[in-house]
């Protein structure tokens, strides 16, 4: 069961210096800010004083991926630990790690992840992705699977253990309760047994369960099916593209649906200009997103088009400090000042933005008068 369609969500990609992988060319940041958790601070702030309803951390599991085109910068920190030192900066922005599956346990992923949520008080997802990388064997030391549907299966099982490892704390199974000494109800923590091709999972978790109950999962329509996603993100070469792979998602049971933009605008410079001098370095080539080249105006009228299809966008702005203040000054205003999007409420959590309902425990047990003193 779902809200009732919320205003259009729009989430920003900060990772590195943008995404053009030139971006650092041509950043106002030092080439190595991407280590530097002063410069990590000062762009979450921006996203979050700007009122991104989401921010989301890319990630890599190894460093051909990070720098798919010759030349660009192949290091970054790890995405989950740059959410996590967000967390305490930001109070209403929610933040996103991308982490694919095949890179980390899923008991340590969930219990990362369970801990994000409970670091932001509701404010964290997960961004599922897929690497497909031939050195990706060695660098993990294990079989990676060849098919796509050998692949998305093993994703969606590690996607289901997590979930299922988020519910083995019912929500009340912390009770502090004094006079017995007892900080937690042992019936209320359940263990999880998973029996995957690739992994096996048995025990509860040693994280509570998230605020949320589960975080929202978003992934591409090409890596996990849109009836397991919380948030499907497709993309295309033009919004008839993006308005049929939101459609097609919808019918295979899509909940939500994202489409993925990315952004390069006017600014002192024409942004045909700008986007020459990158690719004059290395080209922009290789992404599934929808690219605008052009003004805020017209892309104001881009993500008017767009939203009719789906129920956000996420933003890649080709140079962060560039574009990234013009998108937070130029356009998110007034997409709230037109009803289009609105600013993330203090207090709300990232599934209510989306008008997902917190799902239930599939473990709670039937209420009894006594059960707190069991």
């Amino acid at each position: 069961m779902t809200h009732p369609r919320p205003p259009l969500a729009v989430a920003v990609e900060i990772d590195g210096h943008g995404a053009h992988p030139a971006a650092w060319r041509a950043s106002s940041e030092e080439p190595s800010a991407v280590f530097d958790p002063a410069a990590l601070r000062r762009t979450v702030l921006v996203a979050e004083n700007f009122g991104f309803t989401l921010a989301t951390f890319d990630d890599a599991l190894t460093q051909t991926q990070a720098s798919d085109y010759a030349g660009s910068l192949a290091g970054r920190l790890d995405g989950v630990v740059r959410a996590a030192f967000a967390a305490p900066l930001t109070s209403r922005t929610g933040l996103a790690p991308a982490v694919a599956p095949r890179g980390v346990e899923p008991f340590h992923l969930a219990a990362q992840l369970a801990s994000l949520d409970i670091a932001t008080l509701g404010r964290a997802a997960w961004v599922v992705t897929d690497p497909t990388q031939p050195e990706l064997a060695d660098a993990l030391d294990r079989v990676v699977p060849e098919s796509p549907a050998e692949r998305e299966r093993e994703v969606s099982d590690v996607v289901a253990a997590v979930r299922r490892l988020w519910d083995s704390w019912e929500d009340d199974a912390v009770i502090k309760d004094v006079s017995s000494g007892r900080y937690v109800d042992r019936d209320r923590i359940h263990n999880v047994e998973v029996e995957a091709e690739s992994f096996s999972i048995k025990g509860a978790l040693i994280t509570p369960r998230p605020p949320q109950g589960l975080l929202p999962v978003f992934a591409s329509d090409r890596v996990l099916a849109p009836e397991v996603a919380d948030v499907t993100l497709v993309g295309g070469e033009s919004v008839a593209d993006i308005a049929a792979r939101a459609t097609s998602a919808r019918t295979r049971g899509a909940t939500r649906v994202f489409a993925e933009i990315e952004v390069i605008l006017d600014s002192d410079v024409l942004s045909t200009d700008r986007l020459a001098q990158l690719d004059a370095v290395i080209g922009w080539n290789g992404t599934d997103a929808l690219r605008f080249v052009g003004s805020a105006p017209g892309l104001l009228a881009l993500l008017e088009d767009v939203g009719r299809h789906v129920d956000g966008v996420r933003l890649h702005p080709a140079v962060l400090t560039q574009d990234l203040p013009l998108l937070g000054t130029h356009v998110l205003p007034r997409l709230v000042s037109d009803r289009v999007a609105a600013a993330p409420l203090l207090g709300s959590t990232l599934r209510s933005r989306l008008g997902l309902e917190r799902p239930e425990n599939v473990f709670a047990q039937s209420a009894t008068p006594d059960r707190s003193a069991a």
